[in-house]
């Protein structure tokens, strides 16, 4: 996907990728006809039977709007009735005839569009048979599976997936999504019938009407993501990570999970113990998704989990020259991590280049950001990235990603700072040795360095509510909407409702009570990840790029659920035990680092000392189509607004992509 002007990149993240080139293994489980797909779905049922050309024309409609997932093929299909259409657009590695979509069984009752990989479906073909396959793809594999075992087979597969199989028999619809939603999958059900997208873009031209779900704002100004099956445009639902649904005829569509990852504490083994399965599983996750005859990359942003994966992928590919990438902008060292970048690839031997971003990118870009991101989500992070990602795809394919590593092995501050409160409560209660907590107020003290740069967070969460119950304490460290002040309507937004869904997620079945640390990074595993994955998917794929996350390979992550927290959480230490057993792996400047910077984007000084980018936002909201939005306070002053941001505060950030989403998906 050549560019033709030159690109100055750089990150929140400090974004970084590293490049290897991935051959066929010896034992022939990558051959030359195999591909790396990235790809988009859309298809429909419609209640009545109707003309087959109205049908192919929807089909195009929405194709053309995700087009950019797969611009190097469009496959179409309708049932001779016209009430079934499905449409796939493909990005072709390699060139794979073989692989085209939508695909049929040999007897013609099923009809599959997919998009992802499984990394598993070598062994699954086996499984199967292994004879009278009509191609190499894994697409074939997926769909025998599903007419052999039915739709449980989604509990055999090892990877990403959004799917559709129709089964012309039954007159059934079927619907997947992996397990921790890395791929997406949109649909709405109208007047005509049911519509499903990889994008809720593709699902516009459909819909009944377009407004804003008011459940779904209310999560956005709270979280900066949505809860659950919602997204931020009414009437259009997410199918949720880990669940399937089947459409029958004169039902409705009810997702229904079909796995969980569960809390079950293993309290029989030793740390040494634990290491030694963590070095297991998660060397075998890198190893399977590099499974690929292209080059496969991998982030690298200065930070613990990226940097590992890098690692791990040279390890297992240790001939060819490595491509390093990372971002920095150029405002300071508060937004450059290129320096532990640097530090990886030396020790390493890899080839790091170092891109820059500017003021007039972001000017230049962030309405296509938002377009591509297909509702704002998860701080400004998507802008670098997608700038990131138009870089990766003028040199690679396949990228390897850190998300997962921080929910699973806890990796975010406000973790500590929580816990750092319940030790003093605890310490005066005498409660400190009931379970409840890990690590004790006198051990937590050498790791709160970390929290340096994290004091208006501090004074936030100290203001009111001390020692309260843990449900309460960490919802006020996730709560953005008391940020806002009378920016917001009063009526805008309805929290009660918003903190119930809160508690019955933080207080999962599936989690035990004892472990506030468990419960804090569950929460973040159900609702933060999934928002990260969406960035991930959609910036990668704006430029053709497919992101692969090891992290999130379900062996390793219901592994990683049955590790005590007092292991992992060990005196407060972040990721301790991913430093712990894999730290030789990495330089001492990253292993030993207190300062990981987070989402460090410099809007905020951007609009402090005037120019493109002021003055573009100060335009776009104060606009009277902006300021009559009806979540927004009376009396709103713009540039009040623009001169209040802290370095890192996001309440710009989200009334700006949300004005721009307005604009774009809703006006």
């Amino acid at each position: 996907m050549a560019l033709d002007q030159p690109v100055r990149v750089a990150s929140h993240l400090s974004f970084g990728l590293v490049a290897c080139r991935v051959e066929p293994s010896s034992d022939g489980r990558i051959t030359q006809k195999e591909s790396v797909k990235v790809c988009g779905v859309f298809g429909f049922v419609s209640h009545n039977s109707r003309a087959r050309e109205l049908s192919l024309d929807e089909l195009g409609k929405g194709l053309n709007r995700i087009r950019h997932r797969g611009p190097d093929g469009m496959g179409q299909w309708v049932s001779e009735n016209g009430q079934v259409g499905f449409g796939h657009v493909r990005l072709s590695i390699i060139d794979l005839e073989s692989g085209a979509q939508p695909m049929h069984s040999d007897d013609g009752r099923y009809t599959i569009i997919y998009n992802g990989e499984i990394y598993n479906y070598v062994e699954l073909k086996k499984e199967l048979g292994g004879s009278g396959f009509r191609t190499n793809s894994d697409t074939e594999v997926v769909l025998r599976a599903y007419q052999r075992w039915g739709p449980d087979f989604v509990t055999r597969l090892r990877g990403m997936f959004a799917m559709a199989i129709w089964d012309s028999t039954e007159q059934k619809l079927f619907l997947a999504r992996d397990r921790f939603g890395i791929k997406p999958l949109y649909w709405s059900q109208t007047t005509s019938g049911l519509y499903f997208a990889s994008e809720v873009k593709a699902l516009l031209p459909f819909l009944d009407r377009r407004q804003v779900s008011a459940a779904a704002l209310s999560d956005y100004f709270t979280f900066q993501f949505c809860l659950g099956e919602k997204s931020l445009m009414d009437g259009v639902w997410q199918m949720p990570a880990a669940h399937t649904a089947t459409l029958s005829p004169g039902q409705r569509l009810k997702p229904v999970r079909y796995w969980e990852v569960h809390y079950d504490l293993d309290y029989d083994h030793t740390e040494k113990w634990f290491s030694e399965r963590l070095v297991e599983y998660l060397n075998d996750s890198v190893k399977v998704h590099l499974r690929a005859d292209v080059e496969v990359g991998s982030y690298v942003s200065g930070g613990v989990d990226s940097s590992l994966l890098a690692a791990i992928a040279r390890d297992e590919r240790p001939t060819g020259p490595f491509k390093a990438f990372n971002g920095r902008f150029t405002e300071g060292v508060d937004f450059d991590e290129s320096v532990y970048a640097r530090a990886l690839t030396d020790e390493h031997d890899m080839q790091l280049h170092v891109v820059d971003i500017g003021e007039q990118d972001f000017v230049d870009h962030i309405a296509k950001v938002i377009w591509h991101l297909d509702q704002p989500t998860a701080g400004p992070g998507s802008f670098p990235q997608y700038m990131v990602s138009r870089e990766v795809g003028r040199h690679i394919k396949v990228v390897l990603g850190g998300q997962g590593g921080d929910e699973i092995f806890g990796g975010y501050a406000r973790y500590l700072v929580a816990y750092f409160e319940q030790c003093i409560k605890g310490a005066i209660e005498g409660s400190l040795n009931n379970g409840s907590f890990v690590v004790t107020y006198e051990s937590i003290i050498p790791n709160l360095e970390t929290l340096r740069q994290y004091k208006p967070m501090l004074r936030e969460f100290w203001a009111s509510g001390l020692f309260g119950e843990r449900d309460e304490r960490y919802w006020r460290l996730v709560n953005r909407a008391n940020t806002f002040g009378g920016i917001l309507a009063p009526d805008a937004i309805d929290q009660a409702a918003t903190f119930e869904e809160f508690k019955s997620i933080f207080w999962g079945s599936n989690v035990g009570k004892e472990s506030y640390f468990d419960s804090m990074t569950h929460f973040d595993f159900k609702t933060l990840l999934p928002a990260l994955l969406q960035v991930e998917d959609r910036m990668s794929m704006a430029h053709g790029v497919e992101a692969r996350v090891p992290f999130l390979d379900h062996p390793l992550v219901e592994f990683a659920a049955t590790i005590p927290a007092n292991i992992k959480f060990q005196n407060g230490e972040l990721k301790r035990l991913l430093k712990l057993v894999f730290g030789e792996r990495l330089p001492a400047a990253i292993r030993d680092r207190k300062d990981k910077m987070g989402f460090p984007v410099p809007l905020n000084l951007w609009l402090r000392r005037g120019g493109a980018a002021r003055d573009m936002i100060g335009d776009i909201l104060g606009s009277q189509k902006a300021r009559s939005r009806a979540y927004l306070g009376n009396g709103l002053s713009v540039d009040a607004l623009l001169d209040s941001q802290s370095p890192y505060g996001r309440n710009l950030w989200a009334l700006l992509s949300l004005e721009l989403w307005h604009r774009q998906f809703v006006d």
